[in-house]
């Protein structure tokens, strides 16, 4: 990434700082808030973002995120979308052979946490429960003790996300709620992991146990979508985000994988899918 696409991003993100503290932090931002954060807005704006209508935006945004299309799969996108949901070539997420390490199941900003009394605690964000993240007490409790892994992807990050592992779905469900965005201003004002729309998928892997994989919607068009399968192998792709930063949540049993110390600082890290992170 150049020195120039390096600025243009610290500009573009902190104009959104602006609009999200007006959001968030005023009176008049929190009434304005209340309807970006519903479903409909959501659909509104997923309408129009799959059809033809917004491919000028293509170009825009390819370019003050500083993204090279060259390493992904295109032979012309239809729709914003289309881009967005882009197809990385084979070869540029690769994971390691080793079955014993863990990997990034995708791109993103990565924080982990101990699971302490079923209770993820994140540093100066908003505590919430295992039990009310899944809406499943009996799940929940399998993780006590045990390590929760957290990427919030941001908008210029790849938006498709692969299992960790081999295995087989033991459960998915679909929460539906609101749209919050999942950046740190809005961790600190709600329970964002436990309003916003989320579907979770129970796993049980070959190498890793018992494992349940999170994704979490976000504003304006946090859209989940899943490939329905039974089986699943290690790097095979899972499902997408269509637009709107969004977040995925691995929760592993205890003892299930070491995961480097680096992580659990409180400070988010980026990593690519198929990174190892032990």
């Amino acid at each position: 990434m150049t020195k120039e696409t390096l600025t243009k991003n610290k500009n573009s993100s902190a104009s959104a700082g602006v609009f999200l503290r007006f959001l968030y932090r005023t009176v008049p931002g929190r009434v304005l808030l209340r309807v970006l954060c519903s479903r409909w807005v959501s659909k509104a704006a997923g309408a129009f973002l799959d059809s033809r209508l917004s491919k000028p935006l293509i170009k825009p945004f390819v370019k003050k995120s500083g993204i090279d299309l060259d390493d992904y799969e295109s032979d012309g996108f239809e729709s914003f979308n289309d881009c967005f949901t882009r197809k990385i070539k084979a070869g540029k997420r690769p994971f390691s052979e080793n079955d014993k390490d863990l990997c990034a199941p995708c791109d993103g900003l990565l924080c982990a946490y101990k699971i302490e009394n079923g209770t993820v605690l994140p540093v100066k964000q908003s505590a919430y429960t295992v039990s009310s993240l899944l809406g499943n007490d009996s799940i929940a409790e399998s993780f006590s003790g045990g390590t929760c892994l957290c990427f919030r992807l941001c908008v210029d990050n790849y938006h498709r996300y692969a299992f960790f592992d081999r295995g087989t779905v033991q459960k998915r469900r679909f929460i539906p709620g609101r749209l919050h965005t999942v950046r740190p201003i809005a961790l600190e004002k709600y329970p964002v992991f436990t309003e916003n729309c989320r579907e979770y998928t129970v796993l049980e892997t070959e190498n890793f146990g018992r494992a349940v994989y999170v994704e979490v919607g976000a504003m304006l068009v946090g859209k989940i979508k899943n490939r329905d399968v039974k089986e699943f192998s290690r790097g095979e792709e899972k499902g997408m985000f269509l637009y709107g930063g969004s977040t995925v949540i691995l929760l592993l049993e205890k003892g299930a994988a070491r995961v480097r110390e680096e992580y659990f600082s409180g400070e988010e890290i980026p990593v690519k899918m198929g990174e190892t992170l032990n």
